[in-house]
């Protein structure tokens, strides 16, 4: 029998065997040995694990989007591959977790204008360049095919 006390400290020793030791101790229906704190914690993380790559992986694809309109004579195949990937990425979040498109609504504008300042950087135009206000539809940033050349067929 392990105490609470030792699943603690197994907790900041080894991760990975302290996960192991509760998905048992749940699987055994032995409730009284869980170390509830951090379990919580972890699973609360998890949620806000997944919600922070959605908002990375959004980012990175509206920074491709706006290079790709406000800087037309300079796309390049490394901007329709990290467009289509991290497409592929938000895809994939959405269908692990329907949820998280209510978040996607909820971030878009805030993770838009952290994107519209990234573009700036990595362009090297005026900030004034890109607009205020997102440009994109949210069809337009989910669609495979936008913008239209990015996919051919």
């Amino acid at each position: 029998m392990v105490s609470q006390i030792e699943t603690k400290t197994l907790y900041e020793q080894d991760f990975c065997l302290w996960a192991e030791t509760m998905a048992n101790f749940l699987k055994n229906r032995q409730l009284d040995q869980l170390d509830y704190e951090n379990l919580i914690e972890e699973i609360e993380d998890m949620s806000g694990s997944q919600k922070d790559a959605l908002e990375s992986n959004l980012e990175v694809l509206l920074v491709h989007l706006l290079k790709w309109k406000y800087q037309p004579n300079k796309i390049s195949n490394s901007w329709r591959r990290s467009i289509f990937e991290h497409r592929k990425r938000i895809f994939k979040a959405f269908r692990k977790s329907p949820s998280l498109k209510r978040h996607f609504e909820q971030v878009l504008d805030e993770v838009y204008d952290d994107a519209r300042k990234s573009a700036s950087v990595e362009t090297r135009l005026p900030l004034k360049n890109f607009p205020e206000s997102n440009p994109f539809t949210k069809e337009e940033i989910l669609n495979e095919v936008y913008p239209s050349d990015l996919i051919p067929g």
